[in-house]
């Protein structure tokens, strides 16, 4: 059993799929507390469900990629099974982790976006790095960013691991704490090998629950 807080139909918003009609399934619970979290009623509540009965909700919308999120999906240790089940049957798969538990045990078909904690949000201490080393080239490392600082420490964790090998990146503004139009602009004059992102569903939907 598994603990669902929402399944939905939506546009993705984030990552490099942005736009594309995706089916998500959102986990409850989360071990961290980010102060820009926008999801915090995912941390408690939720339904128990099967695999199964998760599974006769996600095929209700005839939607062939679907993206695992949470609150912190993997807080949950049947959430594993639920992503090799859905790589099983065809689904095309992403998961939103928050990079502070073990990857290693996700199903290698899985596109796993992992969200680096930044300096502002008061979780950078759970970064879990050495789960850099199990992501390759069809996943993706974010990068929320609300200041200069976080900005700063991105780019060295970047170089440091050099991730711009390894996989994808993705800064994302903290708004309005971070002007979007001048985090465009360093990532421009500083020439890096970034995805600039802004969440489209906030833009669409004011970041309703269930869009």
């Amino acid at each position: 059993m598994i603990r669902i807080s929402e399944i939905f139909y939506s546009l993705q918003g984030e990552s490099n799929t942005v736009g594309l009609p995706t089916v998500f399934v959102r986990l409850t619970g989360c071990p961290l507390r980010c102060n820009y979290c926008d999801t915090s009623y995912a941390f408690s509540g939720g339904v128990k469900m099967s695999l199964d009965e998760i599974f006769v909700e996600i095929e209700k919308y005839d939607c062939k990629t679907v993206c695992v999120t949470g609150g912190e999906p993997l807080a949950q240790p049947a959430c594993l099974d639920l992503l090799t089940q859905l790589a099983d049957d065809g689904f095309n798969v992403s998961l939103e982790t928050s990079g502070a538990l073990d990857v290693s045990k996700v199903d290698s078909r899985i596109v796993k976006i992992m969200d680096l904690k930044t300096p502002s949000c008061g979780e950078v201490e759970k970064n879990r790095y050495e789960n850099i080393e199990f992501l390759n080239a069809q996943d993706q490392v974010k990068f929320v960013i609300a200041d200069d600082n976080d900005y700063n420490w991105s780019k060295k964790i970047m170089a440091h691991y050099h991730l711009s090998k390894r996989c994808q990146i993705l800064f994302s503004p903290v708004v309005p704490t971070q002007n979007p139009t001048e985090l465009a602009e360093k990532i421009l004059a500083d020439r890096l090998p970034v995805r600039f992102q802004i969440q489209l569903h906030k833009l669409l939907w004011q970041d309703a629950q269930g869009k």
